[in-house]
């Protein structure tokens, strides 16, 4: 297993890796309106792809990950292995403190931490939608959000304009987890 060198980041990875394991039926609905919870892996392995690109030049993923088709060939825990397996060894080139980094995401270019911070985002967050989608428990906690609250906070709102993340919701959180997901527009007590 390939680790990052960015802390955030594997433990991100680490949550995908276990909300993926522990999936069951892949057809049910997830807290991403109108996706699968297929879909949501797809979507998160082709983001990490897409990180993985961006640093490396090479090949991106094999299906737009915004549109999603929800039909997985082979097993999940593979495509997912393979995208985490990707990111990790491109994020495992980079210096701590290196700027201009390429990502996917606007402004295209930032710092190693901030990349990280916006991979493990990515990756943290779909886990969290896959978990209460099948009925597991929040991989993101409150230490790991409490990280990626101010990668939100200065990468998210030039997003939502895309269509990338939702509204942020404005209601009382109980916890960093809570103040993550509220502004990324989803329902901390979301269930299945």
């Amino acid at each position: 297993m390939t680790t990052s060198g960015f802390s955030i980041l594997d433990r991100a990875h680490d949550a995908l890796r276990s909300a993926t394991s522990g999936v069951r039926d892949w057809g049910v609905g997830s807290p991403c309106d109108q996706w699968t919870v297929a879909q949501v892996l797809q979507h998160a392995a082709g983001d990490q792809i897409a990180y993985a690109a961006a640093i490396t030049g090479g090949a991106g993923p094999a299906e737009n990950p915004f549109t999603p088709s929800g039909h997985i060939e082979g097993e999940p825990a593979a495509l997912i292995e393979e995208a985490i397996g990707r990111s990790a060894a491109a994020f495992a080139t980079l210096s701590a403190g290196q700027a201009d980094v390429p990502t996917p995401i606007p402004p295209h270019a930032m710092s190693a931490e901030m990349a990280a911070g916006a991979a493990a985002m990515d990756a943290a967050v779909h886990a969290w939608d896959i978990a209460v989608a099948t009925g597991q428990a929040s991989p993101l906690d409150d230490d790991m959000a409490a990280e990626l609250l101010p990668v939100a906070r200065e990468l998210v709102e030039p997003l939502r304009g895309w269509g990338a993340f939702k509204a942020a919701i404005d209601a009382p959180a109980a916890g960093a987890a809570a103040e993550l997901l509220l502004f990324l527009g989803r329902r901390p007590e979301w269930q299945a």
